[in-house]
């Protein structure tokens, strides 16, 4: 983290030793054709590119050539269990900043060409070799109407192949471009950037829905006017003292922070159980059994303030113990301390979708 993180590219040969084997390439294929799966198929010929979202289908990936393409899914994370536990291996860095699990199959030649990303990623190699060309180059000019965003003017400065198990990091803004030796399987690990366009958006967005600014325009005093397309200066003066009121403090912005770093994607979506057991059920499952956050929680604190999936939570100063390793470790071991009020909201949260009980844990979808 000092020395390499958002400075420059770290190429860790073995970082996996023997990885690759929690899915094959027909499993990621048959996962690009699911409707809860967001991906792409990528495809290169004579210098033209074409992308396809998904969902796709298995006979027109059956129809695809021997070489030059590329199917990558997003979010594998929340669609196979084991990819969650890879991704939770990355928790040096905080839980906020990270996005999700991508993976990408390409028989010889495939790749999605020379371009930059604006996040930080760790691309772990799994099936097969891939030879990765990087650059630091300042030229970010693109290739003009591609569906892609491929860099014009593409300068490598390194370049590396990858065996199973290689992992290689590389900071935003870095130039990259990965192609296919052999059938080749690629995982991504990458992390949010948070452009400050949206953040200030979406701030403004937590503001109306949270300010009440008391008053109506008025103008008792107002006289005939011989130029009614004018816009009165007495009506701009009062306009501008009620946006004046539009005030916020520390805490407004630090609830905001919680729950926008909180907030699951738009495409995330959590499946209540059908029939939840009764709250006196689930305390003593709860405590022999231990619980665990859905791949799909994201449960944040700062300081005493915690955050579960965009919702700010009061809680008492006695649980804030339990929950912050709750949310470090995303679960709690059999026999965890917690009385019925932090029971209650456990409750809750299973209820919403929130966590699960170990043994009936299930996979997202």
């Amino acid at each position: 983290m000092k020395h390499y993180w958002q400075k420059k590219p770290l190429l860790v040969r073995q970082a996996i030793p023997g990885f690759g084997a929690m899915i094959d390439r027909q499993g990621l294929l048959d996962l690009a054709c699911r409707d809860d799966a967001e991906s792409r198929l990528v495809r290169q010929s004579r210098g033209r590119w074409q992308v396809e979202y998904g969902p796709q289908t298995l006979e027109g990936l059956k129809r695809l050539p021997k070489r030059d393409w590329t199917v990558l899914v997003q979010g594998v994370n929340l669609l196979v269990p084991e990819a969650d536990t890879l991704m939770r291996a990355f928790n040096f860095i905080p839980y906020a900043r990270l996005d999700d699990l991508m993976v990408s199959f390409a028989p010889t030649g495939g790749g999605v060409g020379p371009h930059f990303d604006s996040y930080d990623v760790f691309l772990i190699q799994g099936l097969g070799q891939r030879r990765w060309e990087i650059g630091a180059q300042q030229d970010k000019s693109l290739v003009p109407n591609a569906p892609l965003r491929i860099l014009k003017n593409f300068q490598p400065e390194e370049t590396w192949d990858l065996e199973p198990g290689d992992m290689l990091y590389l900071p935003p803004q870095y130039a990259h471009n990965g192609v296919a030796l052999t059938d080749c399987m690629t995982w991504s690990v990458g992390f949010r950037a948070y452009p400050a366009q949206d953040i200030a958006m979406q701030f403004l967005i937590y503001l109306q829905d949270n300010l009440e600014i008391e008053g109506v325009y008025s103008d008792p005093d107002i006289k005939p006017t011989r130029h009614p397309g004018k816009i009165p200066g007495t009506m701009l003066k009062q306009f501008k003292a009620m946006l004046r009121a539009i005030r916020w403090d520390r805490k407004d912005i630090e609830d905001f922070i919680g729950a926008y770093l909180s907030e699951p994607k738009q495409n995330v979506f959590f499946d209540p159980p059908e029939r939840p057991p009764a709250f006196t059920r689930f305390a003593t499952q709860a405590r022999q059994q231990g619980l665990q956050l859905d791949k799909r929680s994201n449960l944040l604190y700062r300081k005493k303030v915690f955050f579960m999936n965009g919702e700010h939570v009061e809680v008492a100063p006695e649980h804030i113990p339990t929950l912050r390793h709750f949310a470090d470790a995303r679960a709690l071991a059999p026999g965890f301390s917690a009385d019925e009020t932090l029971l209650l909201l456990f409750h809750e949260w299973l209820c919403a979708g929130y966590l699960v009980l170990p043994r009936n844990s299930r996979r997202a979808t």
